[in-house]
């Protein structure tokens, strides 16, 4: 933190470095109030903003009295966050406070300027981690920093994505090295594979809660190894069995160099399950048999799996395996097939592989996926784990996700909520009684904050564009289909996610002629924005994205329909926060959760989206609308496609569009502000990650604690 700043302003630089001042409205306006310009120009990045201010901004701040005040004001709950006093779980369990859960992931979204995450399961670990600070839980992260990030999505002049990698600027976000060159005089050393990979590790912090960040890009490894935390998800499998050795394998070793003992491992997917071989064997070599290191193990160890697509489970060849941990299993007293068994498991082609999956699943005692519909889902595909046990009683649960509401709520919502809910309101939102005032707020109020966060997107993508036009020399073609033609009293439905076949983001165009009716409604007319990135290495995800741009072109539409580039944390605040519906349409039962539509709800966006996710739970019929085709179990996908297309031109035709234009004398339509009143009231408290959080404390991380705690007796 080399921040040169007035002495009077000396603390806003460990501000800058603690992600805690991004979820808390009052310490974010301290580097506004500095200089909104440059806020907005540096993405909400105070560090970015402090290295670039002028000076003279910064000694008029030094002497400005409502500047300082407000600024003292902050600094005393930072210092109370990082105390971690009076938090819930300081005065519920104040006898467990040194019992640390460590949270292994392969990526952590907590900020646009930490590009180490690509989408749901990295927003996801952010959002627990934050939470856990805001719940005093005593949890760090371990994962990677990804010198080149994930990549910046670029449309070209003909509508296809180019990836763009970018170097990561350590010098610009929020990270602290810890175990470096230039801190230790050497990285840090791990004995892997037969040989010495070094990493430097980083620190992030949110608020009291670290994130342990590991980088093999340093002088002392051979060049392949350097690559081997070059990008998030890149790589051939012998890259990534390697990489995932490191966040495993490696987590845990530095979690010992730095001293920390964790009382409970959750293992966040299966890219980090490597880890509980790493317990095994380092209990075996303390002295205990290979049973009780697994019975050990299990007990104290939370698997999450994310995804119900077989293709999405990380599975090595046998022979790979076997090359990178020759060896390996003598340490943890087993021979070569034993150590196999461990991860064994037939694949869709009746081959068998190393799955991971299989192995956190094997060696975990408490798993479970991210929904109901998910966690049915997820004992149908692993009952071959467990065959002896029917398929209801294999043993994986569920706890459904949730979304940090101070990250995702807009700060014009919070206001409002604020005034009418209390000004205590974020300190018990996921309190279903709190939210029974929703209806307190006048429904002009409501509804003007609504329109004030669309023309906010709206400015915010014409301005991206404009941008593009002056700096970039991006073609009048692309200006337009960036949004520039939107217009901001049409209905504005948002459909943003990753860009895979299964989530079906073509849905809408399946009729292109009923959709035009729709869409040029002289009297009710509606507007669709699209945004997301494909996976560099799927080509028909990056067919979709190209088709949607394709039809973004095509002037029989308008304008009516737009995409916006780049896809991430930044963008997706506009977005949940500023569309009238969000939509989300995958093939049921694909999608394991969905927060962005919790996001959108949160913000008072109801939902358009099939029955699937946390929707199969949420949705109740007077908070949303369900894609609930009536097709046959048997039905082929194109017949089930066709069926949710229709239904989707139905509900918009004669629901969604009649309600939202229908207005009182004052222009006000009362009937959708009570739904959007509904959507808040019945997402708000139960899909938060604060009820998430808690959820897996109670069920999970206190069971595990307690049988560390007996082994430490025993």
């Amino acid at each position: 933190m080399d921040i040169e700043l007035p002495v009077r302003l000396g603390r806003l630089g460990e501000l800058a470095y603690n992600v805690w001042w991004s979820w808390r409205p009052e310490a974010s306006w301290l580097f506004e109030y500095l200089d909104p310009a440059l806020w907005e120009l540096t993405y909400h990045n105070p560090v970015k903003l402090l290295r670039q201010i002028s000076p003279a901004k910064l000694d008029a701040a030094a002497v400005d009295p409502v500047f300082l005040r407000r600024m003292d004001g902050v600094m005393l709950s930072f210092d109370r966050c990082l105390r971690g006093s009076g938090t819930w779980f300081s005065e519920q369990y104040p006898h467990l406070a040194s019992h640390t859960i460590a949270y292994f992931s392969a990526e952590f979204g907590v900020h646009s300027s930490l590009p180490i995450y690509s989408g749901g399961l990295g927003i996801l670990a952010g959002d627990h981690c934050k939470e856990a600070n805001d719940l005093g839980l005593p949890l760090v992260g371990v994962g990677f920093v990804y010198p080149q990030g994930y990549f910046h999505q670029r449309i070209s002049p003909e509508g296809r994505q180019d990836a763009v990698y970018e170097r990561f600027d350590y010098n610009a976000a929020p990270i602290e090295p810890l175990i470096t060159r230039e801190t230790s005089g050497r990285p840090l050393a791990l004995h892997l594979d037969g040989r010495t990979i070094h990493v430097s590790v980083w620190r992030v912090r949110l608020g009291s809660v670290s994130l342990f960040l590991m980088d093999t890009d340093v002088e002392e490894n051979e060049p392949w190894d350097r690559e081997l935390s070059a990008r998030l998800y890149g790589g051939d499998q012998e890259t990534r069995i390697r990489q995932e050795m490191v966040l495993g394998i490696g987590g845990v070793r530095l979690l010992e160099t730095l001293g920390i003992r964790p009382a409970i491992y959750h293992a966040n997917e299966g890219h980090a399950a490597f880890l509980m071989l790493e317990r095994l064997r380092s209990l075996v070599q303390s002295g205990m048999s290979f049973d009780s290191a697994v019975e050990h193990v299990r007990a104290t160890t939370v698997f999450t799996t994310h995804t119900p697509v077989p293709a999405g489970h990380d599975a090595f060849p046998f022979q790979l395996v076997e090359k990178h941990f020759d060896g390996y299993w003598d340490s943890m007293g087993l021979d070569r097939e034993s150590f196999l068994k461990l991860g064994g498991h037939e694949d869709a082609h009746g081959g068998m592989s190393f799955n991971m999956t299989a192995l956190a699943l094997r060696l975990a005692g408490h798993r479970n996926g991210v929904s109901e519909v998910h966690g049915r889902v997820s004992r149908n595909m692993w009952t071959s784990i467990w065959p002896e046990l029917q398929e209801d009683e294999v043993p994986i649960s569920s706890v459904t996700n949730g979304v940090h509401t101070p990250t995702w709520v807009a700060p014009e919502i919070d206001r409002l909520y604020t005034k009418h809910l209390g000004p205590d309101w974020l300190q018990k939102h996921d309190d279903p009684t709190l939210w029974e005032r929703i209806d307190a707020i006048p429904a002009r109020d409501l509804w003007e904050v609504r329109q004030q966060l669309k023309r906010k997107l709206l400015a915010f993508m014409r301005e991206r564009a404009r941008r593009g036009w002056m700096s970039e020399g991006r073609s009048p073609l692309h200006v337009l289909t960036a949004g520039t033609l939107l217009n901001p009293e049409a209905l504005t439905i948002g459909f943003a996610r990753r860009f895979a076949t299964y989530k079906r983001a073509l849905l809408l165009f399946s009729d292109i002629e009923r959709l035009k009716s729709i869409l040029h409604n002289e009297w009710r007319p509606v507007q669709i924005i699209f945004a997301g990135k494909a996976h560099p290495a799927d080509g028909p995800g990056q067919a979709l994205v190209h088709q949607v741009n394709e039809l973004a072109r095509d002037y029989n539409l308008g304008g009516r329909i737009a995409f916006v580039e780049d896809y991430d944390m930044h963008v997706a605040k506009y977005l949940y926060r500023g569309v009238d519906v969000w939509m989300n349409n995958p093939r049921p039962p694909l999608e394991a959760s969905g927060t962005s539509g919790q996001k959108a709800a949160l913000n008072g966006v109801p939902h358009l989206s099939v029955l699937d996710g946390w929707w199969y739970e949420g949705y109740q019929g007077t908070n949303g609308w369900a894609i609930n085709a009536d097709v046959p179990e048997y039905a082929t996908d194109d017949e089930r496609d066709e069926a949710d297309a229709a239904e989707i031109y139905r509900l918009l035709e004669e629901e969604v569009a009649p309600l939202y234009f229908d207005r009182d004398a004052d222009g006000i339509p009362r009937r959708w502000v009570s739904l959007v009143k509904e959507a808040i009231r019945l997402a708000a408290p139960v899909y938060s990650a604060r009820r998430m959080v808690k959820e897996y404390a109670t069920r999970m991380y206190l069971p595990a604690m307690a049988a560390a705690e007996q082994a430490e007796r025993e």
